[in-house]
């Protein structure tokens, strides 16, 4: 239903027009000067106003000029019965999207106030459009042949239709925005956008900014209203990555909005409504989480509807031939190389071990491989990974022992630079850190 605000000093005139458009479908507020509509405005949400030039106290023109302010406006009809050459010049300048003159036809009304109601919904579009940031997966990027991924995969096809939140776990680099991505593209929201924020790369006052928005000089450097992730996403789907990680004054906050689909950008007074489906993930234990304190019981409750636990590769290693072959196939396009596939002794490596950075530590071995690679096939000299004089001669390492030399072998090919190590390890840097605690891993020089 549009909603449209009807702003005139004259009674009778607002009393009829806020009868004659309800009667016709519109939802429907009115006020009798400047003031009050701007009031209102902050308070609600309206899609269309139409707008009376001369007023008492704020007039039609300085009305439009604050409202102009927030790029998310409604669109702006002028109706006056006090038509000139020059306030119609001076409305059109200040973002009018038409101009009428009283006495109205009620049927040219209603079209122009459809036409303004889907002229202020392509904005819109178009200013979320430039903002939205997406990595898109194809389902044919889905790549597997364990029971457990056939599983795993069951279950996207069963939820994907339900608008029901969703809770993936799993550890780093084992495919968990893929899974969402999955999820999202079967959905019957897939029309619409898939908007990721990872909670562990920024800080909480940022989290906060880029979930809800903020609204101009909310607070140093906010020159201009942003829109946030919520806003973006409306009738789409939200995937909020290690929300392990979101601040707890943030949670409350974040489960409201679950609850009831309202919001407040930053600095702002305005409640608004964003319909979107919300996907999570994370690579902690939350019921851990919650037994110390460090996160909402009542918000791990809200998230945890349905989950999906993805299996480690270690776990799942029939899928590694078929993952592997899949790389190399894309990164020799991608590369221009001509290897076309692994041969046996590459492949019984790449088996063995026990790939700690899971699917994407695979991925960029291959990566690697495929750039190294001189002949059509991948051979052992071509992959390097940690463990392989162990794996080649039969002598076993437990897991920890395995992960802490890997770890460690890469710090040192890359000088210590943690970032990069923790590019090539799939795992993001929060992680490395505290691996390297775990491992009591310190720089050697």
């Amino acid at each position: 239903m549009i909603k449209v605000l009807v702003v005139d000093d004259e009674e009778p005139f607002r009393r009829l027009l806020k009868k004659e458009l309800t009667r016709k479908g519109f939802s429907v507020e009115v006020a009798g000067d400047g003031e009050v509509a701007l009031d209102l405005i902050v308070r609600n949400l309206f899609d269309v106003v139409l707008l009376d030039i001369v007023m008492p106290g704020i007039d039609g023109i300085t009305v439009m000029k604050r409202m102009m302010q927030d790029p998310s406006s409604p669109a702006i009809i002028v109706l006056t019965g006090k038509a000139t050459v020059e306030t119609a010049v001076e409305a059109m300048k200040n973002g009018a999207y038409d101009y009428l003159t009283k006495p109205y036809k009620l049927d040219e009304l209603m079209i122009i106030i459809n036409r303004a109601y889907e002229y202020r919904r392509l904005k819109m579009k178009n200013q979320q459009l430039q903002q939205e940031l997406i990595r898109k997966e194809s389902p044919q990027d889905f790549v597997y042949r364990s029971r457990q991924m056939e599983d795993v995969f069951t279950m996207i096809k069963k939820i994907a239709p339900t608008d029901s939140t969703v809770f993936i776990y799993g550890e780093s680099g084992t495919g968990k925005e893929l899974i969402a991505n999955l999820i999202w593209r079967f959905s019957r929201r897939s029309d619409n956008p898939l908007i990721a924020l990872n909670c562990a790369t920024l800080s909480e006052n940022l989290i906060e900014s880029e979930l809800f928005g903020h609204e101009k000089g909310a607070f140093t450097n906010a020159f201009q209203t942003k829109y946030g992730i919520v806003e973006v996403a409306d009738r789409g789907t939200l995937f909020l990555d290690e929300i392990g990680e979101m601040p707890l004054s943030l949670q409350a906050k974040l489960l409201r909005f679950l609850d009831s689909g309202e919001f407040r950008r930053v600095g702002g007074n305005k409640t608004l409504k964003s319909d979107v489906r919300v996907i999570t993930a994370t690579n902690r234990d939350l019921a851990e989480l919650v037994k110390k304190a460090e996160f909402r019981q009542d918000l791990y409750y809200r998230l945890n509807v349905i989950n999906i636990r993805i299996p480690p590769l270690r776990e799942r290693k029939e899928d590694i031939q078929d993952l592997a072959e899949f790389f190399v196939r894309k990164y020799s396009l991608r590369l221009s190389k001509t290897v076309k596939g692994i041969d046996e002794r590459a492949l019984n490596i790449l088996k063995n071990y026990t790939w700690p950075g899971n699917v994407r530590e695979l991925e960029n071995v291959i990566e690697r491989a495929v750039i190294l690679s001189d002949t059509e096939v991948i051979r052992p000299e071509d992959i390097s990974i940690s463990q392989i004089a162990h794996i080649e001669e039969g002598q076993q390492a437990s897991l920890d022992e395995v992960e802490r030399s890997h770890i460690l072998r890469i710090l040192r090919e890359t000088g210590w630079n943690q970032s990069r190590a923790s590019q090539i390890l799939g795992i993001d840097r929060k992680t490395l850190y505290l691996k390297l605690k775990k491992y009591e891993i310190k720089e050697q020089i």
